[in-house]
């Protein structure tokens, strides 16, 4: 099923998406023609697009500018079609210009309110122009990069400067370029550590998309198109000790694995329960993994999320905002007693590893980040904000029979819908399309408030916010104003509205839904 919502469907859209694609094949035509000379071309009179061009005087710039308002045409002709069908037929097609601290701009200069900050990058905010002056400096010093067999400083420094702010059960830093590669790090030298092949997650939580971490993932909207997935994995509720001891005390599991907040859906852990997973994992010699790939970096008004519990994991990974949005990296830290199990020798000196982990741009930014949340004190502004943020928003509980609840803890924040009432047209839509009304709420937010969100995970009525953690006091005014504005009109589903959910679910489906009669 598509995804839908952010901008409203119409029975012009289909004429829109082929006038844009004719339009854009244009400009692209153009781009090229024009982009050719300044990529060095050479005797070359016409463009070929068969073949790259000769790197001559190579211009970024250039390149930007000559190719101005093509983007879109050549993403869906080159990369991925299907995912421009949907910018197209939500209204996300926007053509963007730059990107500033909790802002984006499109080319029009028009300025939206980044409350979803690239799922969670930029937690120094957009182009942080320090993290930037890192990267040129290292270019500058012409690093030797990676020696394979070697050593470099830059890693070693990040690793320390890590560990020092982990709890202190981790030892080991393993380095990586994504969340995803963190998670499979993890579950390997998990399993090879403990001797140990089983390994359980929580329902709804989500770990990456590769195999080994899509089998760790509590949910059939990313892994039910991909099964079998690896064998030994299962999963248990969030919250629920009893089915954690019984699906440990056979004590044949390597590990558990679980986000401190579970993401899709905004799932807080209720008092007691992230300890006392803990607690059990220790009786039955299971390892404690917590995930921090979303939650790490200050994102919840701590440097990371275990700091509220005191928990002390045996395996933790982190990734996303490590690099302020600039450079792929992550992190995949062990207890020293984990890590030296797998890598017990100089004939296993090299059992895991990643072409280009570590890499010095990577490990610079991720140096560069960790100071400026420290110097900037984004991390207690994260909490500050976070709480600004729901005392703006947790009235709409109250004020409006939709919104069940208002959560979350600094700037991991989430509103959830529910049935207002008996409500025959509310239960009509969710038959069609579960979770379809969260999307009326996030389509008036961007084209009406030019404010940046999306839902919380697949079919279900959340709306989740991981904003960029230099958020101000104004930007929430913004966004709770409009927020209470959308919500009033979503809760009375006018008749538009309901012709759009119609619409998205008929996208959706692939079918033509009856439009019930109007009292």
């Amino acid at each position: 099923m598509v995804v839908l919502g952010l901008g409203e469907l119409s029975d012009a859209v289909h004429e829109r998406e082929r006038l844009g694609e004719v339009r854009e094949r244009e400009l692209a035509l153009q781009g090229a023609a024009d982009l050719a000379p300044a990529l060095g071309r050479g005797h070359a009179s016409q463009y070929d697009a068969r073949y790259a061009p000769r790197v001559g005087d190579f211009s970024i710039r250039t390149l930007v500018d000559t190719g101005a308002g093509s983007e879109l045409e050549l993403h869906g002709r080159t990369i991925n079609p299907q995912f421009l069908r949907m910018l197209r037929t939500i209204g996300f097609d926007v053509h963007w210009e730059r990107g500033e601290g909790a802002y984006l701009y499109d080319t029009d200069g028009n300025r939206f309110l980044d409350m979803l900050g690239g799922f969670g990058l930029y937690n120094v905010g957009r182009n942080n122009e320090r993290i930037r002056a890192a990267l040129h400096e290292a270019l500058d010093l012409e690093l030797p990069g990676r020696v394979a067999l070697g050593i470099t400083q830059p890693a070693a420094a990040l690793a320390e400067a890590l560990l020092e702010r982990v709890p202190a059960s981790l030892g080991r830093v393993l380095f990586t370029n994504s969340g995803t590669e963190s998670v499979e790090a993890a579950i390997k030298i998990g399993r090879a550590a403990t001797k140990r092949s089983r390994v359980v997650s929580v329902e709804h939580g989500f770990h990456g998309l590769t195999l080994g971490a899509l089998s760790a993932n509590g949910g059939p909207a990313f892994t039910g198109r991909f099964a079998p997935l690896l064998p030994g994995f299962s999963s248990v509720p969030f919250n629920d000790l009893d089915a954690l001891d019984a699906e440990l005390r056979g004590e044949d599991v390597a590990m558990f694995i679980t986000e401190p907040i579970v993401g899709h859906g905004v799932r807080l852990p209720e008092p007691g329960y992230l300890e006392g997973a803990q607690a059990l994992c220790r009786r039955y010699g299971t390892l404690f993994c917590v995930d921090e790939v979303a939650t790490g970096f200050g994102r919840t008004g701590r440097m990371f999320a275990c700091d509220h519990w005191g928990l002390e994991p045996d395996v933790m990974t982190v990734s996303k905002a490590l690099s302020g949005g600039y450079v792929p990296i992550g992190a995949t830290l062990f207890a020293p007693k984990v890590f030296d199990a797998v890598f017990d020798s100089m004939e296993h000196a090299l059992s895991h590893g990643s072409t280009f982990a570590p890499n010095d741009l990577g490990v610079v930014a991720g140096l560069a980040t960790l100071h400026e949340l420290e110097t900037a004190g984004l991390v207690e502004r994260s909490a500050r904000m976070g709480e600004l943020l729901l005392e703006r928003t947790r009235p709409l509980v109250e004020r409006y029979a939709v919104v069940r609840d208002v959560r979350g803890m600094g700037l991991f924040w989430a509103i959830e819908f529910g049935e207002p009432g008996r409500s025959p047209t509310w239960r009509m839509l969710e038959r069609l399309q579960p979770g379809i009304f969260s999307q009326l709420v996030v389509v008036p937010l961007f084209s009406d408030h030019r404010v940046l969100i999306q839902v919380a995970g697949h079919a279900m009525n959340v709306v989740r916010a991981l904003p960029p953690l230099v958020l101000s006091e104004e930007d929430v005014d913004w966004f709770a104003e409009a927020l209470d504005a959308v919500v009033a009109r979503a809760q009375r589903m006018p008749s538009a509205m309901t012709r759009f959910a119609l619409k998205a679910a008929r996208a959706g489906r692939g079918r033509t839904p009856k439009v019930p009669a109007r009292r």
